[in-house]
């Protein structure tokens, strides 16, 4: 019997539950090897040789050489663990973030402290009304 999952319909939303976590391990244990020093200077020198010793799919490599981090989400990613890929690159949380929502690292800033995105639109797909 399969699992019903309700919150797979909340639009521009992914949950990171067991199914994202098995999808994504080993996605999330390349970032998480960044967190050595050794790790990260032979990621920096030659990223795809060292994204091949990892047993990841093709479409996530690709999208960690693209620093394409929603779709590392979609392919099992943690956003927790994806930190380490732009802490690798110098970059912080928030600039990660605001690449995430399409603004600037600014306009993400003073989005969150002026109270946040907007809640219309993140209301799941078959929600009475």
């Amino acid at each position: 019997m399969a699992l019903v999952k309700p919150y797979l319909d909340v639009p521009g939303t992914t949950i990171f539950d067991a199914d994202q976590a098995r999808l994504g391990y080993h996605l999330n244990q390349f970032c998480m090897s960044l967190m050595k020093a050794d790790n990260r200077a032979r990621f920096k020198r030659d990223e795809r040789a060292y994204l091949d010793e990892w047993p990841m799919s093709e479409e996530q490599k690709l999208a960690v050489l693209a620093r394409d981090l929603n779709r590392c989400i979609a392919l099992g990613g943690n956003i927790y663990f994806l930190a380490k890929i732009g802490a690798t690159d110098g970059k912080s949380f928030q600039q990660m973030a605001g690449s995430m929502t399409g603004m600037s690292e600014a306009e993400y800033r003073d989005m969150m402290i002026n109270g946040g995105r907007s809640i219309v639109g993140n209301r799941y797909v078959g929600e009475k009304r």
